[in-house]
């Protein structure tokens, strides 16, 4: 696995607690990883250390082919994020990260088409244009004559399936999902965990996801587990 994103050392406190006590990840371009424990545990904290939504107290987030604030070209092909201005902090997530949250998180003012679009127009791309490339999402994922709904006339799958589709409009190094699952059925969760995990592999993304769900987490090449924001144990298996 070649990898593309990597905590080193994590350390996050909040006051008293420690949430992350000197942790170690990677994840490589087509990986899957899913970061289990129970409540408390720091797995949450992992995933937005790791996206650079949280700054750790210690240790490093490194992003391959990250440039500094400078512009130096990084040492090895590795760059830190997690020691970036917020401002490059706020392009690099609009860039080369996607988002899939619990709720989805979709404009209800917009239609399905606008949602997927959004991350590219805020780089600029004409309206136009990011809506002619967002409905290129719609038939892959099962959402063909959707375009046009907006989030309050869609089912929780098919909202899901179109936040998905916003996380990959980009076309991210990394995708991070945070328990995009938790608000659906078993059988909707199940169909929308195996699009995610195989359409981010077919576009070469990295996938990290949070999730409670052991039925969920065995959709992921690995498996990583977490308690009192320490790795208490690892899985790594080929999903067929």
């Amino acid at each position: 696995m070649s990898a593309v994103l990597a905590g080193v050392g994590l350390i996050k406190k909040y006051g008293s607690t420690t949430a992350l006590a000197g942790v170690d990840v990677e994840v490589g371009a087509c990986d899957s990883l899913a970061i289990m424990g129970p409540s408390g545990s720091g797995k949450s904290t992992l995933l937005h250390t790791l996206a650079g939504i949280v700054r750790p107290d210690g240790g490093q987030v490194l992003l391959r082919g990250e440039r500094s604030e400078m512009g130096v070209p990084p040492a090895e092909g590795w760059g830190r994020i997690d020691d970036l201005g917020e401002n490059r902090l706020s392009a690099l997530r609009r860039k080369r990260f996607g988002f899939v949250f619990q709720s989805g998180q979709l404009l209800p003012e917009l239609p399905a088409e606008e949602n997927v679009a959004l991350p590219l127009m805020l780089e600029g791309l004409p309206r136009a244009q990011a809506v002619e490339r967002a409905r290129r999402w719609f038939a892959p994922l099962g959402l063909d004559g959707l375009e046009r709904r907006r989030p309050g006339q869609l089912s929780g799958g098919q909202a899901q399936r179109v936040a998905i589709a916003r996380a990959l409009a980009v076309a991210p190094d990394v995708v991070f999902a945070d328990e995009p699952t938790g608000a659906l059925d078993q059988a909707t969760g199940t169909e929308v965990v195996r699009l995610l995990t195989s359409v981010t592999r077919e576009q070469g993304a990295a996938l990290v996801m949070v999730t409670h769900d052991a039925e969920v987490a065995a959709h992921c090449d690995r498996i990583l587990q977490v308690r009192d924001g320490r790795i208490s144990n690892y899985s790594q298996f080929t999903v067929s």
